[in-house]
């Protein structure tokens, strides 16, 4: 058995991240990533027609907007958006989050602003190496 000695750890990946709502692939699996991101404000609403979208809060507070109502989401928390369900994700201070998205997932889903980032931009070399 290989046993690595010195992973980063997510938190650390979050926390060198230099842009908001900048998703980076942390690794893969099957048909899905792992990605990490550091969130502030709000992001879009938007929808993922084909795929669920999980979000585990490694720091911080995180509230995901619905159109019934909003999920709060503490530290530890964690919460998944069933496709097709348009949400936006808002946080008043610093976050840090872990995604668990399908490859196919498209950042803000069909909308498109100044905060979408491609799958390219997300699968981007983290500085200092990846998990």
């Amino acid at each position: 058995m290989h046993v690595l000695s010195s992973l980063p750890s997510l938190h650390d990946t979050a926390a060198s991240l230099t842009e908001y709502w900048s998703p980076r692939v942390v690794a893969e699996f099957e048909d899905s990533y792992v990605k990490v991101a550091k969130v502030q404000g709000s992001l879009a609403w938007h929808s993922h027609e084909q795929e669920d979208e999980v979000f585990f809060i490694l720091k911080g507070h995180l509230r995901i907007e619905l159109e019934n109502g909003a999920v709060e989401l503490p530290e530890g928390a964690l919460y998944v958006v069933p496709k097709g369900v348009r949400h936006n994700p808002v946080a008043e201070q610093e976050c840090h989050i872990m995604l668990i998205e399908k490859k196919s997932t498209l950042h803000t889903g069909s909308e498109v602003t100044e905060k979408t980032r491609s799958l390219a931009d997300q699968l981007r070399p983290l500085e200092g190496g990846s998990l």
